[in-house]
């Protein structure tokens, strides 16, 4: 990498604005803690917004896109070309993400860092060195140059959705055969072992499955020993077995925590790009909340690696950033619920000291 802007420093939660939260909390007619998750859920994000009525209405969607060149060894159940087919959909309205995206009035960003698309697509921004990464099960997954590039095309991904301001940021990704990449971060970087981590994707039979985890067996002793003793390990992980749409991610929250802008993570695959980027920048973990717990099998290790309590668990395994955008509506509803119930005093109602 040729920038270290990667690892300078991400914003602090305010405790100032935390505490006041929590007093608010303590005051709004309800039993304490009877609103659960959704009680912690505002108050964390009034310490990290620095306000008193945190907000999450302004909430860019920003998904990215790549091809793995391991999908030539048979990881995924849909051929390779389904990527390039899905950024005309995502384009064109109709994919999940784009759906959610206009159901709950988001704008919509789509960022191809690595696919194979040979020519523009209309409504999608072309940000790549390259067309796919190589087999990282024979080598490296892309080069040092190419890595930077992807990181910087996440960075100006952060900037261009955020021009008018941001509340809240999600991202997504699409990519065939990147479940694959993310389970081999995963298991390099937890250090998280295989057995559990490696799950069906798209929907791979228990054979195709178990040839999926030791092709990634195999290609951590190819690459284990150089990530491990790495400088960076995350920046070394993404390089030789990650994805050029994943590594976009673990930048673009990066860059989202340096500016202050919380991001609500979706499931296993930006989980896994989290993961990669709390390791690069550990001042990052504060100002990510996990939206949802996926069907991929790894995502509860990646979780507990992440020590994360995710809101939602509904049996996804999408990925676009879906998750995110389904749990959206409920940090929505404990803003509201936040800013906007009477206090005792203010109901005349009294609290469990018998005063009004």
């Amino acid at each position: 990498m040729t920038e270290t802007w990667y690892g300078q420093a991400c914003g602090q939660p305010s405790q100032e604005y935390r505490q006041r939260a929590l007093v608010r909390q303590r005051q709004l007619t309800k039993p304490e803690g009877a609103l659960g998750r959704l009680e912690t859920l505002a108050v964390e994000l009034a310490a990290l917004q620095g306000v008193d009525q945190p907000v999450a209405q302004r909430v860019p969607v920003v998904v990215f896109a790549g091809d793995h060149g391991v999908t030539a060894q048979g990881v995924s159940a849909y051929p390779a070309e389904v990527t390039v087919q899905m950024l005309h959909n995502f384009a064109g309205g109709g994919a999940a993400i784009a759906v959610l995206a206009r159901e709950l009035g988001l704008p919509l960003h789509v960022w191809d860092v690595g696919s194979r698309a040979t020519t523009a697509i209309a409504g999608v921004v072309s940000a790549k060195t390259r067309h796919g990464t190589d087999d990282f099960s024979a080598g490296p997954a892309m080069s040092a140059a190419d890595l930077d590039a992807a990181f910087d095309a996440g960075r100006r991904a952060v900037e261009t959705a955020c021009g008018d301001g941001a509340d809240l940021l999600v991202f997504g990704e699409m990519g065939i055969g990147n479940t694959t990449a993310a389970s081999a971060l995963a298991a390099a970087l937890g250090p998280l072992p295989l057995d559990e981590l490696v799950g069906a994707g798209t929907g791979l039979d228990a054979v195709r499955m178990v040839q999926k985890k030791n092709l990634i067996a195999r290609a951590l002793g190819l690459h284990g020993e150089a990530i491990t003793a790495a400088q960076s390990p995350g920046l070394e992980a993404l390089q030789r077995v990650g994805g050029l749409e994943i590594a976009a991610i673990s930048a673009a929250m990066i860059a989202a925590a340096q500016r202050r802008i919380p991001v609500l993570v979706d499931g296993f695959i930006v989980s896994a790009a989290a993961l990669a980027a709390v390791r690069i920048n550990p001042g990052l973990r504060p100002w990510l909340l996990f939206s949802h717990q996926s069907a991929e099998r790894g995502h509860i290790r990646l979780l507990e690696a992440l020590q994360a309590q995710p809101l939602l668990a509904l049996d996804l395994r999408l990925g676009e950033g879906s998750g995110a955008a389904l749990a959206l509506p409920l940090v929505r509803m404990a803003c509201a619920l936040h800013n906007r119930m009477a206090t005792f005093a203010e109901a005349a109602v009294a609290d469990r000291g018998g005063s009004a």
